[in-house]
């Protein structure tokens, strides 16, 4: 990483002079964050063989964790922003680098459960503040395209990161180590926290709007929990239906309560800005999309294509670098000089064309001349997207305000890819399903229509995940105004005291 000079012009003249190894230390977090969100996907049948969990908890897993940080994560962005954004950070690595730790030495089923949760939860205090710091640290336009290209890269990328990682780990070493991967990780980042990570004190004489937090958080967990439950139950089930409406009509309070609280959780301020309110959803779109083609590719690799764990997260490699070059080398370095929807609607269509070349998969497609294009388009069009979003999303936010805007960010995130994942699951087994009923004959090979359906039903939610994708795409465009930010211009004005 070139490391400007701190002299340049049109750096801020009040800039931290360590501003840039503060990236690295909050890159490193937000690296553990989101590999944690795949990681452990590959090693979970080693840890159900090896822990004796049954085929209906094993989801646990992975919803202990979404769950959890899903539906904390307001709480978690106020928190940072009443006792102090570096605070809140240590706070955050030291307890997810403890849940790591116990995880990885879980015992039974229940230990890693409750491990996965607590991870959730202390994600949820990391990842707003990791944003908010990274915003309150750069402000300079010319910088920040540059900071927020590096951080929008590890985001984009770090679900297909943690395939890698977790095929790896898992085949040569063990799936305790997809756990205890994020322990060292944790204490380098808590290192240098200490080290070049400044920040401004909370504010001491401020309170938590309890209210607040109770029916926001209490609506967003059910949401992300029927979400999760909604891939295995189906929609109809009674379960699923009460959580989501449930968790609708405790939101729909919140708002009622956020517009008369004297200090409320989140201002609404925040989500009617046009420019802000576009990019929450892009993302929220986006994410719906991106998390079909990590889950149906993995299922394509490892069922019909027979790789093993460590090829299949390898195969992942090129939407890593695609969306690391996007991020950083086109994004970050355009910023600047165009509006934000200029990146961000190309880069979905783009993504929206790998989308669709995927969906011409077969049982016996050649990785090199039939799926790599898929990925590396899809790929490229997330990075344009992630890095304009990071960066609108969090100019000219209050600073008092910084910590719960990049945690509604991270909500729309955690929110899409809960309900990507139920609806495009729940999609490919339809198809699955009514192919196997049109095609299965006695006449016909069991195991090469099985293989045959599968496909099918990839590639007909593929095929709705690019829908997603270009929906993205028109969203951005009509919603996001946002201008370019001019050499040394300073970003858009927080809004006053009595705005908000």
């Amino acid at each position: 990483m070139t490391v400007p000079r701190t002299g340049a012009p049109g750096a801020s003249a009040a800039a931290d002079p360590h501003r840039w190894w503060g990236l690295v230390v909050i890159a490193l977090a937000q690296l553990m964050v989101v590999l944690d969100s795949t990681i452990v996907n590959i090693a979970l049948p080693s840890a159900q063989d090896e822990l004796g969990m049954s085929d209906s908890n094993r989801q646990w897993v992975i919803t202990a964790y979404t769950v959890a940080f899903g539906g904390l994560l307001l709480l978690g962005g106020r928190i940072a922003d009443l006792v102090g954004r570096k605070r809140t950070f240590v706070i955050g690595l030291i307890g997810f680098a403890g849940a790591s730790a116990l995880g990885g030495a879980a015992v039974g089923p229940g230990m890693l459960f409750g491990a996965r949760a607590l991870q959730g939860a202390f994600a949820a205090v990391l990842a707003p503040s990791a944003l908010s710091l990274l915003a309150t640290t750069f402000t300079d336009p010319r910088e920040r395209g540059k900071a927020f290209g590096i951080f929008g890269a590890l985001a984009g990328s770090g679900s297909a990161t943690g395939f890698i990682v977790g095929g790896l780990l898992t085949e040569y070493l063990n799936w305790r180590w997809c756990l205890y991967v994020n322990t060292p990780i944790a204490i380098l980042a808590l290192i240098g926290a200490f080290v070049v990570l400044r920040d401004r004190p909370g504010r001491p004489g401020a309170r938590l709007d309890v209210p607040g937090v109770l029916l926001g958080c209490g609506g967003l967990v059910p949401i992300v929990y029927g979400f999760s439950e909604a891939e295995s139950r189906g929609w109809t089930d009674t379960l699923v239906l009460g959580l989501l409406a449930g968790g609708v009509a405790l939101l729909v309070a919140f708002v009622w309560w956020q517009a008369r609280a004297p200090l409320p959780l989140l201002p609404l301020h925040i989500i009617k800005d046009r420019d802000r309110a576009g990019c929450f959803l892009t993302m929220m779109l986006a994410i719906m999309g991106m998390f079909g083609l990590f889950l149906f590719m993995t299922y394509y690799f490892q069922v019909v294509l027979g790789y093993s764990p460590a090829r299949t997260g390898l195969a992942f490699v090129p939407v890593t670098a695609a969306t690391v070059i996007g991020s950083t080398q086109i994004a970050g370095r355009l910023l600047q000089h165009v509006p934000p929807r200029t990146l961000m609607a190309p880069g979905m269509v783009l993504s929206a064309t790998g989308m669709v070349m995927l969906t011409r998969l077969t049982v016996d497609s050649s990785y090199t001349t039939d799926i790599l294009p898929g990925l590396i388009l899809a790929g490229f069009g997330m990075g344009l997207t992630y890095m304009p979003v990071f960066a609108t999303v969090t100019a000219g936010v209050a600073p008092q305000d910084s910590g719960v805007t990049s945690a509604t960010l991270n909500t729309s995130q955690q929110v899409g890819g809960s309900i990507g994942t139920a609806l495009l699951n729940t999609i490919a087994n339809t198809s699955t399903a009514g192919f196997l009923a049109a095609h299965l004959t006695d006449s016909a090979w069991p195991a090469e229509v099985t293989r045959e359906a599968f496909v099918h039903g990839y590639t007909v939610a593929n095929w709705c995940a690019a829908g997603l994708m270009l929906v993205a795409a028109l969203v951005t465009a009509l919603l996001v105004t946002a201008r370019a930010p001019k050499h040394g211009a300073p970003t858009k004005a927080p809004l006053p005291e009595a705005a908000r």
